[in-house]
């Protein structure tokens, strides 16, 4: 057994919460570890966002050759056109290793030890000494694991919990990894299914419904509520339907699942209504993608004994009771930031959250997270993007408001490189012209919300996005041209 180890802080995960907080800690002088049972990199490097992306621009080249072709004056041949599934996936695969062995190399150049394994928490700080961990063998899948044998007992000032969250499950049709499947399975089927049923409508499930779908699966996608894409905008809501179902998804909105019964050739699914238990229908799938959500991911984490308070399958800490938290948990020294705390679940949220917490456990100011202004991305083409406050929301809280619309259909740009599908909608207050909210759907969304979130950072007020000069042609000016629409004075449309 090693040599038993003391520092500053030790994170505990090594996803873009984890490896951020653990570098930012190094730099502000901390003696940092970091414990990961899997990959460096955790689920994001590994098994979402990133690998997620390369599949997806993978989609795109296909789809948009085979549907567009033609209008761009490039003569394809459907028939003719072969995809190596194993080599869209292996190309994914290959991008994860690059960064595993980025993060690798970032935490010696910081000076972070990491140690390999599956942490378990025994103690927290007391007056009578530092937390404790221990180190053991990782037993268990990627997502419900747990810790066989201690191979080391590390301690620290501090703890940061950093683990993320894993998929749920339907309770009656629990993932099987080759039927019913998570998104962990679905970024790395060995081939290609004839159809696919997903069972939710939110950035995952629509997601990997805009891949399966670009490259010729049947896809289904049943939603409880009455909108895909359900935490967007009504506006976007109605374009995603028309778009996606035009592209050849079949969309059930306000539908559940009842059942799921596996058969020969894959599963026969059971919908109702949820507005009327007498409206079923069944549809059969090769394969049933289950994204109905996530939960904190601490199977294994924490001694018996040791009292952590878990709200909603999710640890809880002080940031949503505190003006400047620290994000500590209910025993001292041990904190927590990024999906494991719960929503919103997003890489970026998890980074900035593991900054501020370091930060001010080493005694420094800083502004923190301001979770009224988070943007949120889907990565279908076209994309879709969103910061602050939706219209309905806008209007459940009293506000007065003015909106402003603007399609892409009237876009120089957008019509240039045929991505016409689309519109920004951008909510302001009335009489001020403060920035509610902004709601993209089409080309480039992702970056586009960019200029939002630093005009909302910023407390900048449409005259301001009016006065900003926007270079032509590029899709940029079409938020000049929204900001323009809230004063009645807009240009092109």
């Amino acid at each position: 057994m090693a040599e038993n180890k003391h520092y500053d802080l030790i994170v505990i995960g090594s996803g873009p919460g984890g490896y951020v907080g653990a570098i930012r800690a190094a730099q502000l002088g901390m003696r940092t570890a970091c414990i990961e049972r899997d990959k460096l990199g955790g689920v994001c490097l590994n098994w979402g966002c990133i690998p997620a992306k390369a599949l997806l621009h993978n989609a795109e080249l296909y789809y948009h050759a085979i549907a567009h072709g033609e209008q761009w004056g490039i003569q394809v041949d459907p028939a003719a056109v072969a995809v190596n599934w194993e080599q869209v996936i292996g190309r994914s695969r290959k991008i994860t290793g690059m960064l595993n062995n980025g993060v690798g190399f970032l935490f010696k150049k910081n000076k972070i030890d990491h140690h390999t394994g599956h942490a378990k928490i025994i103690s927290g700080k007391t007056a009578h000494g530092p937390c404790t961990i221990e180190v053991r063998t990782p037993q268990g899948d990627y997502y419900h694991g747990s810790g066989g044998e201690v191979t080391e007992t590390l301690t620290a000032d501090h703890i940061l919990i950093a683990t993320g969250a894993a998929p749920k499950d339907l309770p009656f049709a629990p993932c099987d990894g080759r039927t019913i499947i998570s998104s962990y399975d679905a970024m790395n089927l060995p081939k290609r299914p004839e159809s696919m049923l997903i069972v939710g409508s939110g950035a995952i499930g629509m997601e990997f419904a805009w891949f399966y779908n670009a490259f010729g699966t049947k896809v289904t996608v049943v939603e409880m509520l009455e909108n895909v894409l359900p935490i967007e905008d009504d506006d976007i809501c109605k374009q995603a339907r028309r778009i996606f179902s035009k592209q050849g998804m079949t969309l059930h909105t306000s539908t559940t699942v009842k059942a799921i019964d596996k058969t020969a050739g894959g599963a026969k699914v059971t919908l109702v209504d949820v507005n009327d238990d007498a409206k079923t229908q069944e549809i059969e799938a090769e394969i049933v993608l289950v994204a109905v959500g996530v939960r904190g991911r601490f199977d294994g984490l924490f001694d018996d004994g040791l009292g952590i308070e878990v709200f909603k399958d999710h640890i809880k800490t002080d940031y949503r009771d505190k003006d400047e938290p620290t994000y500590q948990t209910s025993v001292p020294g041990i904190h927590a930031i990024g999906d494991v705390i719960g929503p919103p679940w997003l890489a970026h949220v998890a980074s900035e959250e593991a900054i501020t917490c370091v930060e001010r456990l080493a005694g420094h100011h800083t502004l923190g997270v301001d979770y009224d202004s988070i943007p949120g991305c889907t990565y279908c083409s076209p994309q879709i993007a969103s910061i602050g406050l939706t219209e309905r929301a806008a209007k459940e809280k009293g506000l007065e408001y003015t909106v402003s619309k603007y399609q892409f259909k009237s876009h120089g740009k957008a019509i240039a490189v045929g991505a016409t599908d689309g519109l920004v909608k951008l909510i302001a207050s009335k009489p001020y012209g403060e920035i509610l909210g902004c709601h993209i759907i089409g080309e480039d969304a992702s970056e586009l919300i960019g200029e939002v979130a630093v005009a909302k950072r910023l407390e900048a007020t449409v005259e301001d996005l009016i006065s900003t000069m926007h270079a032509h042609p590029t899709m940029h000016e079409a938020m000049h041209e929204a900001a323009l629409g809230i004063e009645g004075r807009m240009i092109h449309q």
